[in-house]
């Protein structure tokens, strides 16, 4: 009795350190496989925090995609603010429906951001860098 129980333990123990090791070595492929993905640029651009594309953005609301990164930002918060009011929970609105309002707004300014960003640092490097230097120092 005693000899069938200590051989189920021992079963029991290699078949659990199997299975964690399984699920060790999958967490890694899963770790890198989301580095990987976060590294490439298409990756993290295409799909904001919200996970909205900018062409989902875009037909939330009603407006071109950012041409060149820009944008008449005029249109797209008048058009935000009018969804947004209309889609209220307290006069009737879907709150689903506004948050969907709220994170196509915030995906379409994460875009003409990052562009005003990108154009900035390729501005930088074509007039290069020039430290202030002091003569009378």
């Amino acid at each position: 009795m005693a000899h069938s129980f200590i051989q189920a333990v021992v079963v029991g123990t290699r078949v659990f350190r199997r299975a964690v090791a399984e699920a060790y070595r999958h967490a890694s492929a899963s770790s890198k496989y989301a580095q990987s993905a976060a590294g490439s640029s298409s990756a993290s651009h295409n799909f904001a925090s919200s996970g909205l594309t900018l062409d989902e953005a875009c037909k939330i609301l009603n407006v071109k995609p950012p041409q060149g990164g820009k944008a008449n930002m005029e249109e797209i918060i008048e058009r935000f603010k009018r969804l947004f009011d209309v889609n209220d929970p307290t006069k009737g609105g879907s709150f689903y429906l506004q948050s969907k309002i709220l994170r196509a707004r915030e995906r379409i300014e994460l875009e003409v951001r990052e562009a005003a960003e990108a154009v900035e640092r390729e501005a930088e490097l074509k007039k290069g860098w020039r430290p202030k230097v002091y003569k009378d120092r």
